[in-house]
């Protein structure tokens, strides 16, 4: 039988970035060459959706230079729609990653300050018209920790999408390294996420921008459910919450998803990673899944499963993309991890 529902369309806003791998394991003080990777929390999403079939639209503001459309080709390959960019400022923003193992953490470097997206200023993007055809918003907390004048475009986009009655989905993404333009976190956040109907959050974060906190003796599912019960009068269209939780385990890491979605409670096993390739990029391709999994209508339990099955798969692949595919992740789904050779 067919339906009149709308083709599904996802717009998400945020910062398009150049990452400068220092390659090899070795340090930024013994780097003698870089590995150039495209990324953003925002346009990594997009890419996996992408591929995962469901039309994407990335806007954001970029300088008129090669690098930028070095940037611009990589989301075009995987058929992310770009063509509702602006144009304008200097420089696209850039950070640079020292790869960690075992024993010491990755570093991250950003070189973002005064890029053509930090510059960006209202009334510069017709929110109106990119979301006019549009059935999903999606943004994240990086953006407005990039600079006061991204916050400001990113909180239009977010009342548009609201009064067109869009779902807002968003990522507390918070970062440290950003935040260096004079407002606390607390002060911009709670007001921007108040119109998501889907979150993706984590516990830190949550404190960081509500204030809100859980016992850290308790198990990780009831400090989820207790959480949840405590952000929705903050969050009062919230409908949708989940999260990803990493623990080490030995050289290895156990990592699952949690889910309450519509009032019910769903909990994925654990997977026990045993090569990290490259973490960046796993809790975008999380979100990716998610948003897959309820833009199909799939049950609670599916949903989650498909967000930690990408979140899971991205930590095999190098860059900030996820590049994958339904076959690859509905098989990981249904058997795990392998070591198998597919020929």
């Amino acid at each position: 039988m067919k339906t009149n529902k709308p083709q599904t369309k996802i717009v998400t806003f945020g910062e398009l970035l150049l990452r400068m791998n220092v390659v090899e394991g070795y340090r930024f003080t013994q780097a003698n060459e870089m590995r150039v990777h495209v990324g953003g929390a925002e346009a990594n999403v997009c890419v996996l959706l992408s591929q995962l079939g469901i039309q994407t639209d990335y806007v954001t503001r970029l300088p008129q230079n090669d690098l930028a459309q070095l940037a611009l080709n990589e989301l075009q390959k995987y058929k992310v729609n770009t063509s509702n960019c602006v144009y304008g400022g200097e420089r696209l923003g850039l950070y640079f990653v020292e790869a960690g193992n075992q024993i010491r953490q990755s570093q991250v470097i950003y070189d973002r300050s005064n890029s053509s997206f930090a510059t960006i200023k209202e009334k510069q993007i017709d929110w109106n018209a990119i979301l006019n055809d549009a059935t999903h918003f999606h943004w994240s907390g990086i953006s407005p920790g990039v600079s006061h004048e991204a916050a400001l475009v990113c909180k239009e986009a977010i009342l548009t999408a609201h009064k067109k009655g869009l779902p807002i989905s968003s990522d507390f993404n918070f970062r440290s390294k950003l935040w260096q333009y004079g407002k606390q976190p607390s002060e911009i956040m709670p007001d921007l996420l108040q119109y998501s109907t889907i979150t993706i959050a984590d516990l830190d974060a949550i404190e960081i921008y509500f204030g809100i906190k859980t016992d850290t003796k308790e198990s990780d599912a009831d400090r989820f459910q207790k959480t949840y019960e405590l952000i929705k009068s903050k969050m009062p269209f919230l409908k949708t919450l989940a999260m990803s939780f990493r623990k080490s385990d030995g050289p290895a890491h156990l990592y699952k998803g949690l889910l309450l979605h519509e009032g019910s409670f769903y909990e994925t096993k654990e997977h026990k990673i045993h090569v990290v390739t490259d973490q960046i990029g796993s809790g975008d391709a999380f979100t990716a899944g998610l948003l897959y999994g309820l833009t199909n209508e799939l049950s609670g339990q599916e949903c989650i499963d498909w967000a930690t099955a990408c979140g899971v798969i991205k930590q095999s692949i190098p860059g900030d993309f996820a590049i994958s595919n339904l076959t690859e992740i509905s098989h990981f789904i249904k058997n795990g991890t392998s070591n198998r050779i597919n020929r």
